[in-house]
């Protein structure tokens, strides 16, 4: 287990990650991937490989391709053992995700047995070591035998992955002397996201995504200006609850959608498989990753249950919830047995159960911002622009229920029992 000091930053981490000084070229994708894959594992050009390029579509940030080498006389199974996946970053995601967080958060999971072996780096992505299994759709998040097995994941999680914190930049009158005042009130604002806490975290990613915010017309700066306010609203309410993991802040992977949960097949190849015979799953993409309420990392599963069309029909009752935290709850304190015998499990269940409550339409603040920002970036072809409107709708329609407004469809559906 790597080794942290006091603050809860990472000392010896890491080791020295390969890298390949190649670019993925979205105009030219078989050809530069390939040319990826092969620098990687040059005994693929043999005479005798057969080289195929798999490709993904669930997701809406990034490229990702599976990589094989179908030879003759390999089973399935020993062509997926050597696979590989190959993920390319979304043109100008930079602005909105940490890379170099990314590979450190994909390498404290592989070394607590909770993610694939991370093979390489390149000049826009990285591959790492195909796991095998299914990737879930939004329907099957549904399904007890599933979602249960993504509480357990997910508190495991929680419980035992360490977070990575960094110091924030000193303050003192040179470093800002050196900056022009619109600077020195960003950095202001920046440093009041949740100021008692560690950072990063929840509150300062969305922090930096309003400032990334375009700002070109003045319907764009009224905009910024709105949900400044708000996220500064929502600091205030939320961001000292007490909670889960030390500072009240868990290693929440914050992008679990279908997509991102993979349900592993019986028996060895899966990533730190249960010992019973229940479903287990595996979670993938840890970009999104970052030091979290528990309750954030819950609800914004939660609303995934939706899919993309954020179906709002079919989004966990409050029985359902009820059923994950139960699961959730038991694998979370059994993962820390030092505390397991002084804790009233029911108690903490009910907690839970009520911060979730609280953090319900959070995810569709958080997605909605980075909605607004995909829209002016992203190459992939979807809608952000509308899909921004939607989450940002969840949001809104949960501050006008506490008014005595008319329940929104997602707010009802969420009040059922």
């Amino acid at each position: 287990m790597p080794s942290f000091n006091t603050n809860g930053v990472a000392t010896d981490l890491f080791g020295q990650l390969r890298y390949i000084p190649i670019t993925y070229d979205s105009d030219k994708p078989d050809s530069s991937a390939r040319a990826l894959i092969l620098a990687l594992c040059p005994e693929w050009a043999s005479p005798d490989s057969n080289v195929e390029l798999i490709p993904f579509k669930d997701g809406i940030t990034n490229t990702l391709l599976k990589a094989i080498n179908r030879k003759d006389g390999l089973s399935e199974d020993e062509i997926d053992k050597e696979a590989v996946l190959l993920r390319a970053y979304g043109h100008g995601t930079d602005v909105l995700i940490d890379r170099h967080r990314e590979t450190q958060n994909h390498e404290l999971l592989m070394k607590c047995g909770l993610a694939p072996e991370l093979l390489a780096r390149f000049r826009n992505g990285m591959i790492y070591r195909y796991i095998r299994g299914t990737a879930t759709q939004p329907a099957e998040l549904r399904t007890p035998s599933i979602y249960l097995a993504i509480a357990r994941r997910l508190a495991q999680w929680h419980a035992t992955v360490p977070c990575i914190y960094e110091k924030r930049p000193p303050k003192n009158g040179l470093h800002k002397s050196a900056k022009n005042h619109s600077d020195v009130a960003i950095d202001v604002t920046f440093d009041n996201a949740a100021p008692r806490k560690p950072s990063p975290n929840i509150w300062t990613v969305m922090q930096k995504w309003i400032f990334a915010l375009p700002t070109k017309t003045d319907a764009q700066r009224t905009r910024q200006a709105d949900l400044q306010r708000e996220l500064t609203r929502l600091i205030e309410e939320l961001s000292e609850r007490p909670g889960l993991g030390e500072n009240g802040l868990v290693f929440a992977h914050c992008d679990l959608l279908s997509g991102n949960v993979i349900v592993e097949p019986p028996g060895p190849g899966g990533v730190k498989q249960s010992d019973s015979h229940e479903t287990s799953v595996s979670f993938i993409d840890y970009e999104y990753a970052t030091p979290s309420p528990a309750a954030f990392d819950l609800a914004n599963h939660f609303a995934e249950w939706g899919g993309f069309e954020c179906d709002h029909s079919v989004l966990p009752t409050r029985s359902q919830r009820l059923e994950f935290i139960k699961e959730y709850t038991r694998t979370y304190f059994a993962s820390l047995p030092d505390q397991a015998g002084s804790i009233d499990e029911e108690v903490e269940v009910q907690k839970l159960l009520a911060e979730v409550d609280l953090f319900r339409a959070v995810p569709g603040f958080y997605w909605g911002i980075w909605a607004l920002i995909q829209a002016t970036i992203s190459h992939i072809e979807f809608d952000y622009a509308k899909y921004a409107e939607v989450r940002l709708g969840e949001y809104w329609g949960w501050r006008e229920a506490s008014t005595g407004k008319e329940m929104s469809l997602r707010e009802k559906r969420w009040a059922q029992p």
